[in-house]
């Protein structure tokens, strides 16, 4: 791999920007593609929905382009939850949350609920969220889930992400709460399209009643919006 070419592809994971490096069989010609940001001036269009493709999945493969075989070699930064409120369901979400290869981060100022009593071996930031996430960064791989009720606590968050790119919001509550909450942030600036974006009530209708259910068809829409797009719902 060429010098540029590898210092290109440590700036975008340093940005947490997910690249594919094309890499064509043939001539071994090698170029780094930005497949959700339409980057790919050169690459054929079929290999630009390819690369999409194989980033989506986290899967690199092989590709038969109009200009012959490609190999599609994908490097996605790691997919972070963050997790705003140490409250139970987030208990229940957060192990969750790392059992299937996730990183994450559970973020509360109260610091008698972020303990690491109640959250073994689970990152805690007791910063306010629009700090901890401004110095978490937020991107393309980043889910947010809001869960403490509390507006001082909750529409920070939720502000920062929806100026982010990140692939999943969600928030936690009844929709009379989520309506309060959408009338708050339009308040602020943000127009439908938006608050669109914010998935609450949070989860999976899956008919989930008890902390771990819920967890559970929360960590589901994640996945679901991971995979096959933020209409997952």
């Amino acid at each position: 791999m060429r010098r540029p070419v590898l210092a290109a592809l440590r700036a975008d994971l340093a940005a947490k920007r997910p690249v594919v490096l094309v890499t064509h069989l043939g001539t071994g010609e090698a170029r780094p593609v930005h497949p959700f940001d339409g980057d790919g001036e050169g690459v054929a269009p079929a290999v630009l929905e390819a690369a999409r493709l194989a980033a989506q999945e986290d899967q690199s493969r092989a590709f038969e382009s109009p200009e012959g075989r490609v190999f599609l070699r994908v490097y996605n930064p790691p997919v972070q939850v963050i997790i705003v409120g140490a409250v139970h369901v987030a208990q229940a979400l957060a192990p969750m949350v790392q059992l299937v290869g996730y990183d994450v981060l559970v973020v509360d100022p109260r610091s008698a609920f972020a303990t690491e009593a109640r959250f073994p071996a689970v990152p805690l930031s007791t910063e306010w969220p629009d700090e901890a996430l401004a110095g978490v960064g937020l991107g393309r791989r980043t889910a947010v889930v809001t869960m403490t009720h509390d507006p001082k606590i909750d529409d920070p968050a939720l502000e920062a992400a929806l100026r982010s790119e990140s692939f999943y919001i969600g928030a936690l509550g009844s929709k009379k709460t989520q309506a309060a909450r959408r009338e708050r942030l339009a308040g602020r600036g943000f127009d439908e399209a938006a608050l669109a974006r914010i998935h609450g009530p949070v989860g999976l209708s899956v008919g989930a009643v008890s902390t771990a259910e819920i967890a559970v068809a929360i960590l589901a829409q994640v996945v679901a919006c991971l995979r096959r797009g933020p209409a997952a719902r």
